[in-house]
């Protein structure tokens, strides 16, 4: 196109009003944070210190995915219209390009409004995990010097124990409870072998009085309801990552519809805002 002399060239044009897109991001994470409120106050509301009346674990992960989608779905929609209602009008340019314009600048606020929210609970996430390492921290100065009081490792103190058995064992030493602590870790992580059984039965019955078949009774359910509090703890773990993982992919999908929503709305928006 060719421009006669002395008429006026126009100016470049910017295909994005960042002032609109950061206006859409900051009305969605403030309608997010207002509906995570109203979640919270929904979700007290439906729980009570009877633990009868409450609703299950499961029923209630599903309604809390149910709430995190609509949060997400209800903000984007929010973000993405105010970006595109409030991005200037611009005139001279097909209609298709200002369109593909409003839903980009929809889809823009949602990333920002996406990225501040992350932001947030990443603060809150390096508070909680900085208290956490103080606390791993001073366990494992503690575990330490345990240690190495105890010959530098655990597994060490068990084999150091077993070096010095006796048929005989003294039942009232400070460290009677302290050996048979250290076999039943290793019933944690394994099975507590016969001759550590047999050996902590004659350390009850040395203690207590005991004939070798009760004392050996009583190891044997010790170490049962040990291998029920540590299957209690697997079946807790695994629950827990299950819903990690159903919750991961409940907020992937949440985010990508409401990235399309935002975009939409955006389109919306602007299609509103050149009506007038």
């Amino acid at each position: 196109m060719s421009i006669a002399i002395g008429e006026a060239v126009p100016a470049s044009r910017p295909g994005i009003s960042w002032a609109a897109v950061f206006a859409g991001a900051v009305v969605a994470t403030a309608v997010t944070v207002m509906l995570m409120v109203l979640g919270s106050g929904l979700g007290l509301a439906a729980v009570s210190t009877d633990t009868a009346a409450n609703p299950g674990i499961v029923t209630f992960g599903v309604w809390a995915a149910i709430w995190l989608i609509v949060v997400q779905w209800v903000s984007a929609f929010f973000g993405g219209y105010i970006a595109g209602r409030l991005r200037p009008n611009l005139s001279g340019i097909h209609a298709d390009e200002v369109g593909f314009r409003d839903t980009a600048s929809g889809l823009a606020a949602w990333a920002v409004a996406a990225l501040l929210m992350i932001g947030a609970v990443g603060m809150g996430a390096s508070s909680a995990l900085g208290t956490a390492g103080q606390a791993v921290g001073s366990a494992m100065s503690s575990v330490a010097g345990s240690a190495a009081a105890n010959s530098d490792a655990p597994d060490t103190g068990y084999l150091l124990d077993m070096m010095f058995r006796s048929e005989n064992p003294d039942a009232n030493s400070a460290d009677a409870k302290a050996e048979a602590g250290r076999i039943m870790a290793r019933g944690l992580t394994g099975e507590v072998s016969q001759d550590d059984r047999a050996y902590l039965a004659r350390l009850v019955s040395a203690r207590t009085g005991l004939p070798a078949d009760q004392a050996g009774a009583r190891v044997n359910q010790v170490l049962s309801e040990e291998q029920k509090l540590v299957q209690s703890a697997k079946e807790a773990a695994e629950a827990a990552r299950k819903t990690a993982s159903a919750f991961a992919l409940y907020s992937f999908f949440s985010m990508l519809v409401g990235a399309f929503i935002a975009a939409v709305a955006g389109a919306i928006g602007g299609r509103q805002r050149d009506a007038f």
